[in-house]
This record gives structure tokens, sequence and C-alpha cells, in this order.
């Protein structure tokens, strides 16, 4: 009977502690939510009781997603949006509010590394075209988070709360060679979200960085893998450089994502980044 009694005691204090987590009555946008980690997120956060919009390029992925989500349960919306157009930004927050509502959560993880400014055996410093280098600008700061911020982000302080949490890089702390570009870019994404954050407390609006390690993706999984399942050279170097000598799962961003959405759970946080790496930002030699 004694074991019984305990175990009734920890549940309910279990069941206290998650409803710190209780995303019901959220809604939640997740610019990027077509991709492998923006989706995840928009899975996990579905999961935690927000009403989703995904939002991306992608109409096929973007429907997927929708339908994953709702089978499990949850309530989505995909709304098809290229995030470095300001404009379709402005379209894509009156799509969500008239389906879903206000918007609660934003989550910025639009971004990824370009082949045009990912230095090679034929492509140095020097030799980056300005524009090249302000297209991953305008990818991964751009829309990674100042144009989702400047579009969504006065609604939040208008109503006196919400949670923005933007998607960074280990690249962002610690230069990662060859895509010198990409890590400038998260590197500014970092102080944009502290500058929001600082800007923005009062007003009841948080803003956060999450920094994700190497998690495998559309983008980088031939840079990663061999054709046979093996790591690359790449891959291979960043693994030794990671303690725990293994690349991400996507729903590993999950618990993150949905600390620093919930006010009850994170009420007390902001400007702050959480490193998802594995430990490769503990790592020196």
């Amino acid at each position: 009977m004694y074991s019984v009694v305990v175990l009734v005691y920890y549940l309910k204090q279990w069941g206290i502690e998650m409803s710190r987590y209780d995303l019901s009555g959220e809604v939640a946008v997740v610019i990027g939510g077509t991709g492998v980690l923006g989706g995840a997120i928009a899975q996990g956060l579905a999961e935690a009781g927000a009403k989703v919009a995904v939002l991306g390029r992608s109409n096929e992925r973007g429907q997927e997603r929708v339908a994953a989500i709702e089978e499990a349960g949850g309530e989505a919306l995909f709304v098809a949006c290229d995030a470095t157009d300001k404009t379709a930004l402005v379209e894509a927050q009156a799509a969500v509010v008239e389906g879903l509502g206000s918007v609660g959560v934003l989550v910025n993880s639009a971004g990824g590394n370009q082949p045009q400014v990912t230095l090679n055996d034929e492509l140095s410093f020097e030799g980056i075209e300005a524009m090249d280098w302000q297209n991953c600008f305008d990818l991964n700061l751009g829309a990674g988070a100042l144009l989702p911020c400047q579009v969504f982000g006065p609604a939040m302080v208008q109503e006196g709360k919400g949670s923005i949490v933007n998607i960074a890089s280990v690249a962002a702390h610690l230069p990662v060679s060859r895509v010198v570009a990409y890590s400038a870019a998260k590197a500014a994404l970092v102080s944009l979200t502290q500058f929001l954050a600082r800007e923005w407390a009062e007003k009841g609006v948080r803003v956060n960085s999450i920094t994700p390690g190497f998690f495998p993706g559309e983008q980088n999984r031939r840079l990663l893998f061999n054709e046979d399942g093996s790591p690359t050279e790449r891959g291979g170097q960043i693994l030794a450089h990671t303690p725990m000598n293994r690349f991400g799962r996507p729903e590993e961003l999950v618990g993150a994502a949905v600390f620093l959405a919930s006010a009850a759970a994170s009420g007390f946080v902001t400007g702050t980044d959480i490193c998802v790496d594995g430990g490769f930002l503990a790592t020196t030699i």
C-alpha cells in the first residue's frame, strides 16, 4: 500500500511539472517548418498542445507535415511563404491569424549554408562575390530572424506576451572552416536575438535562440555521409570534435523549443542561447 501511495504522489508531482510545458491555447508559427529540424519542432509544439502554422516554400513537404500533425491529433495549417520576402510574410501572418488565431510563439528555423560561399579548392575567401555573401545573409539573418521578427513581433508586443525562438548554429560561436558567410550570418542572428530580448523584455515578449550541433538534413547529408552510410572525412572530423560521438536527431531539439515557447516553464528566460550540440562547443583539443 505504501508503494502505491508514493507512486500516486510522484505521479501528481510529475503532472504538475508537465503542465508547465502545456502549450494548449497557443498558436505557434514555425518558419522553415517544411525542413527536417523545423518540421520536428513543429511536430513537438503540436504534441505539446499548440496549434501550429507551418510556413515554408515546399507545398508538398508542408502538407505532409500538417498531415502528420493532424494524424497525431493536433491542429495545423500550412502557408506557402518565402521568408526572404517581407510582403509574403505579412500575407502569411494574416492567413495564420485568420486560420488559427493570434500568434504567441514564433520559431525561426529558415536558413542553411550555400555552396556559392563554401570555400574549397576552387573558391578562396578572396573570391567570394559580394552578392553571394549578401544572399547568404538574406537567408540566414534576414529570413532567419530579421524579417519574421519585424512582421510577427509587433503584434506580440501589442498583446504584451509572446516567445520568439531563433535557430542559430554552433558556427555562430566557433567559426567552422569553409563556411565563413554562414558562420558570420548565424553570429549576427545570435546578436540580434540578444538585442531584441533587451528591447522587448518589459513588453512581455521573450526572445531566445537554440544552437544545434550537427544534425543530418537535406542540405548536409552528402557532406556528412558516404553513399554506404559511413561518415565522410568531414563527417569524421565533426564526430571527433563531438564528445557524444554522434550526430543529433531532429526530435532532440523539441525539448528546448517547447521549454522556450512555454511562459510557465521559461518565463524569466530571455536573451539566452541553448546549445543542443552533443558537447561540440565544450571541446577544444
